[in-house]
């Protein structure tokens, strides 16, 4: 096992995660001239035929562009951050060390700050105000957070690999897509479950590290799933090429773990996370994984994927058997 080469690969994971961001600032323009260049008519060289094209060179191709294949790359970036960081964080920083904090300072002048009648009522009224505001804001504002975050992902995904491959691949058969992304959201769930058992490990920074590693490659697994996805990988092979090139996506994801793991709660890392991944879903259509650097897989999805087959497969046959049963009834 060469050690520099796999802290070279590691190096250039991490160094490929934000090199890619630069790409915003000109790929919506780069991608509508594209569009333009592809719609407007061809030259012709008749001047009559020209004339009679000007119309249409200068306000069908711009209609059409805007109607339906316009880049909004940097657009979908600035409603992640100001959706997830603007409204959702801000709300929740503003009531954590704004409303709380006010809130506590007017029981202490109302009841004075030496008696203990105060405290014994902030610790009983902070956690029913926390309470009514998760349930009234924060979770409903999560759950619809991550349904438009999961359209506006795809959005940025496609346009990103339309700039630098082309049109996606879309899969054949509508059953098999559906079928790879149910299989992929269980292994991705038992596997983000898995890190974090192994944070539990008793032993000194052992557990924390390899948790560490489970979310690097876990990852590094959402900001390529795009990409490959659209290159028609299925999952298993996705999993096989994370597993054999595993210096360079560790590498990868450890700026977004670190990044996400700035606060105790939950939420605020998640909200963490949703400013950030649209970057590193860009920088994932731009990077070019370093391979072959080592000679063994590490194989970390290998256990979630036969508890993953295990349950699809008993869901099936379950399913199978209850629908003899009923054919048998009637």
């Amino acid at each position: 096992m060469d050690i520099k080469n796999i802290l070279l690969a590691m190096l250039n994971g991490a160094y490929d995660s934000i090199r890619g961001i630069g790409t915003l600032i000109y790929m919506d323009k780069e991608l509508d001239n594209r569009t333009r260049q592809r719609l407007s008519p061809s030259r012709q060289s008749s001047t009559i035929r020209r004339r009679e094209s000007d119309l249409t060179k200068e306000a069908t191709p711009v209609r059409t562009l805007k109607a339906h294949e316009e880049s909004k790359v940097l657009k979908r970036t600035i409603q992640c951050s100001v959706l997830n960081g603007g409204i959702f964080l801000a709300s929740i920083m503003l009531f954590d060390y704004g409303i709380l904090p006010f809130l506590n300072f007017v029981l202490q002048m109302i009841f004075g700050e030496n008696t203990s009648t105060s405290g014994t009522i902030w610790s009983w009224t902070r956690p029913f105000l926390v309470c009514i505001f998760q349930a009234i804001w924060v979770m409903p504002l999560f759950l619809l957070s991550k349904c438009v975050n999961c359209l506006w992902f795809q959005d940025i995904a496609d346009n990103a690999y339309r700039y630098s491959r082309g049109r996606p691949q879309i899969a054949e058969g509508l059953s098999k897509r559906i079928a790879d992304s149910i299989f992929s959201i269980v292994v991705q769930t038992l596997f983000l479950v898995q890190a974090m058992l192994i944070d539990y490990i008793p032993i000194f920074l052992i557990g924390r590290i390899f948790s560490c590693i489970h979310l690097c490659m876990l990852y590094s697994l959402y900001t390529f799933e795009y990409k490959w996805y659209n290159m028609r990988w299925e999952l298993h092979r996705r999993l096989t090429f994370i597993e054999t090139n595993w210096p360079y996506f560790i590498g990868f994801g450890l700026p977004m773990t670190i990044l996400t793991q700035v606060s105790d709660s939950w939420i605020i890392n998640g909200c963490i996370f949703s400013i950030l991944f649209p970057l590193f879903i860009v920088s994932g259509n731009e990077a070019s994984p370093v391979t072959h650097t080592v000679n063994f897989p590490l194989s970390l999805f290998s256990p979630v994927i036969a508890i993953t087959n295990t349950i699809l497969n008993r869901s099936i046959d379950a399913a199978n058997a209850h629908m003899q049963a009923n054919a048998k009834r009637r």
